[in-house]
């Protein structure tokens, strides 16, 4: 019997088995809260199919339906689609600010395509408890991943399709988000991710939180 202590720490680790059920389910956190607001998994599937009739993603690698607008515009730029983040990208941590900034209190009017589906009862239940801004549908294809930066808003997160590959990580939690019909704060202003490693399409609905920042 081998007795030195690397060899007996090994086998205290092999010894433990992982958890392979919950990491398929929501794990909270300070910065990932499920809300009690829940709308019908149906409909908002639906209403998706819906306005991708209408309308389809724009962006090359980052995928996005912008769903609300500023009063009187037509379209979104580049940058509305994104928006301000912060990034480290180098061995030097530095931090880096890409994109203007978004005043998100602007995004008030649900782009006019989209009147009548069950996304206007999702904004208008949504405006009725918060400030909301921009209200995106994004989409993320199967064994990608968004880069690791912070916004500076919060979000609230609606899953629309997903997939038990698919998780959100934000400063060092680690959690799947299913499409259950709940509405989820993110507190996007910490550091994070969104990792589709299935096999499918990942589709949220995002609405940025217009607090003041």
């Amino acid at each position: 019997m081998n007795t030195h202590p690397d060899t007996l720490q090994m086998e205290s680790f092999i010894a433990r088995r992982p958890d392979t059920q919950s990491v398929a389910n929501f794990k909270p956190s300070e910065e990932i809260q499920r809300l009690d607001l829940k709308f019908d998994i149906d409909k908002l599937q639906s209403a998706l199919e819906e306005v991708l009739g209408i309308e389809g993603y724009s962006g090359e690698g980052f995928h996005a339906l912008p769903l609300t607008r500023r009063p009187g515009t037509n379209g979104a730029s580049a940058n509305d689609l994104s928006g301000r983040y912060y990034i480290r990208t180098d061995e030097s941590y530095k931090e880096y600010a890409r994109e203007d900034l978004v005043d998100e209190g602007q995004f008030s009017e649900l782009v006019s395509e989209f009147k009548g589906t069950y996304f206007e009862t999702v904004h208008q239940e949504l405006c009725k408890r918060y400030p909301i801004g921009r209200m995106r549908i994004l989409m993320k294809e199967p064994l990608t991943a968004n880069s690791w930066h912070r916004d500076p808003e919060p979000r609230i997160h609606i899953p629309i399709h997903t997939n038990p590959g698919s998780i959100f990580i934000i400063n060092h939690h680690v959690t799947h988000i299913p499409a259950d019909g709940h509405a989820y704060f993110t507190d996007t202003r910490g550091y994070h991710t969104a990792v589709n490693g299935g096999e499918t399409n990942r589709v949220h609905l995002v609405a940025a939180l217009a607090y003041p920042e």
